[in-house]
């Protein structure tokens, strides 16, 4: 008994000195790793790396169980997968790789920090007339079975798309959308390109996904041209298909389907217009970690 209670002691006793060593260069480093390791998974959450990052995560559990077993076989074999592994992660993820580096080179430093966005207000006036037009417009091309594919750019800018298109800038409303996309005529068939809430560019073609292969068949060119562009870019791709009239949207290489004209506003808000202005959490890193949180 008293031998239990000397060995509490000491455990107490070396969790307190380790408290009391702990000094404000340690409280920084701790909560600067913290930061990089909520934002690496926020970053990956929705890509395929999410499943490499459990993946990996598996085999090191599995590692340290075959270590406390003394289960060499196994230890040689997981210390083997280990030491070639990062050369197979790099080629057989190479595509989610390198949009996880372009996603982070996109990020502002106002997006990481204290710092306030000072374009919110800027974006809700620019996109919110937008948003509205374009949601109106797809519920009017889905009633018609009328294909249409609009891009709404974000922080990737889309330079080459944009030149292969013909320039309009105007203001999106649902009869331009109906004018542009109206079978036969000579811009139906490409895609429209909205910029800080303007038409900018319509006629546009888009690159081919990267893995065009492994998409349904059922699916025609203008999904598998809007799945191509989201692998490529953070854009926001709608799509409305020619021969179903369903409306459907692609982001980061991923195709939802069966939107209607309020679940793609409410998309649309929450993909264009900051958080700040749709749930009050602010920019401060704990309103931006919340809302985070919040989406998933």
């Amino acid at each position: 008994m008293f031998e239990t209670i000397s060995g509490f002691s000491d455990i107490l006793e070396a969790i307190w000195g380790v408290l009391i060593s702990i000094e404000v260069n340690d409280i920084i480093d701790i909560a600067v790793l913290s930061f990089l390791i909520y934002h690496f998974f926020k970053l990956v959450r929705e890509t395929r790396a999410m499943q490499l990052v459990q993946g990996i995560l598996l085999l090191v559990a599995f590692y340290l169980i075959s270590i406390l077993l003394e289960l060499q076989t196994i230890r040689y074999i997981l210390k083997t997968c280990f030491q070639w592994g990062l050369v197979a992660i790099v080629v057989l993820f190479q595509p989610e790789l390198r949009r996880m580096i372009e996603k982070l080179g996109r990020t502002k430093i106002s997006d990481l920090s204290f710092i306030p966005n000072v374009d919110s207000a800027d974006s809700e006036e620019e996109w919110t007339p937008a948003i509205a037009a374009i949601c109106e417009a797809a519920q009017n091309l889905s009633n018609t079975c009328t294909g249409a594919l609009i891009i709404c750019e974000r922080k990737t800018r889309l330079g080459e798309q944009i030149d292969t298109g013909t320039i309009l800038n105007c203001t999106p409303s649902a009869a331009v959308f109906g004018n542009i996309f109206y079978p036969n005529t000579p811009l139906h068939d490409g895609a429209v390109i909205i910029r800080n809430g303007k038409i900018l560019a319509a006629g546009c073609f888009l690159p081919k996904p990267q893995k065009e292969e492994l998409i349904a068949k059922q699916l025609g060119s203008r999904h598998r041209a809007a799945i191509g562009m989201s692998e490529n870019s953070d854009a926001v791709v709608i799509v409305v298909s020619e021969e179903t009239g369903t409306i459907s949207v692609a982001e980061n290489g991923e195709l939802t389907r069966g939107f209607s004209k309020e679940s793609l506003a409410k998309l649309l808000k929450s993909r264009l217009i900051p958080d700040a202005q749709s749930d009050g959490t602010g920019n401060t890193f704990v309103g931006r970690m919340i809302s985070g949180w919040k989406k998933q």
